[in-house]
């Protein structure tokens, strides 16, 4: 009996830190991206796409950001353990070793590598293969930024960008211009909410040195840039629908459900009371990413 305790303590130990992790990198918000994901494979499709290459989508989806998520998460180590807000995160505090979280990045590089692979072997395109790793590169670097320009935010909505076009040249094998409307919105949908999230770092990021737009230009102008930002959002969105021949009427009830969830979104946060910011941040962009996706999917296949 006494053989079989110790593999079981193993077991539930491993499975708890793999819990924390997964709660440390937030893997909950994969959902703002993946629906554009999809929705470009359909797009790319005209219809619906082979299953395989969607599982294959989500897997590339999942596996990207949880290396980019640990990439943040080991690169900045030392900055959030001097940050109120994020001292309690798993590495500053103890509770993951960076050995562990190097581990997990690279077993799920390995796997992004692999997923972009099997589009090759079976569905005949080397593509995803070819640009696995300059994509890998690209959403890993993303933590370095904000040591020397404000412009961290926007990269951060190029790293999410990069769903919605490598989505489209997996299922057909170029690039055309709706996915890079996509890409524009999507970048730019991202960009002002991630200023919205940096507000709350202002004190932080000042007495650390971290470059945002926030700790530049101060929380009230942040804010403004962040309208302007999901203001050219919603143009991009539009024009998105005007172009994609598959994209119709429910696809733009989706974009003024979108647009008036961002005005709720804006509504929530002001300079001065920054509370509101997890529901602005998490909710209300978790269901702009739903209905423009799940909609103009509904619309492809109609």
């Amino acid at each position: 009996m006494n053989s079989f305790a110790a593999p079981s303590t193993s077991v539930r130990l491993d499975t708890s830190r793999f819990i924390t992790f997964a709660r440390d990198i937030k893997i909950s918000h994969s959902i703002f991206a993946l629906p554009f994901a999809l929705l470009s494979a359909f797009l790319a499709a005209g219809g619906s796409p082979r299953l395989g290459q969607l599982i294959l989508i989500v897997a590339c989806m999942i596996t990207a950001r949880t290396v980019a998520m640990s990439s943040n998460r080991l690169l900045d180590a030392e900055l959030d353990a001097k940050n109120p807000r994020t001292a309690k995160r798993a590495i500053p505090s103890g509770q993951l070793s960076r050995l562990f979280v190097a581990s997990v990045l690279a077993a799920c590089g390995f796997a992004f590598v692999l997923s972009t692979a099997l589009f090759g072997f079976i569905h005949q395109n080397w593509l995803p293969l070819i640009l696995a790793l300059p994509v890998l590169l690209f959403v890993v670097a993303y933590p370095l930024l904000k040591r020397f320009t404000q412009l961290c935010h926007y990269y951060l909505g190029a790293a999410l960008a990069l769903a919605p076009v490598c989505a489209w040249i997996a299922i057909k094998g170029d690039i055309e211009l709706p996915p890079l409307l996509m890409a524009g919105a999507v970048l730019c949908w991202t960009a002002g909410f991630d200023i919205i999230y940096a507000c709350q770092d202002y004190r932080s990021d000042l007495e650390t040195g971290v470059i945002s737009v926030p700790s530049r230009l101060g929380i009230a102008k942040a804010l403004w840039v962040s309208r302007a930002t999901h203001v050219a959002s919603l143009v991009l969105m539009i024009a998105l629908g005007s172009v994609a021949k598959d994209l119709g009427t429910l696809y733009f009830v989706g974009v003024a459900c979108a647009g008036i969830l961002l005005i709720v979104e804006h509504s929530l946060v002001s300079a001065n009371d920054l509370s509101k910011i997890g529901i602005a941040f998490f909710t209300v962009n978790g269901l702009i990413s739903l209905l423009l996706g799940t909609l103009g999917i509904i619309d492809v296949l109609l």
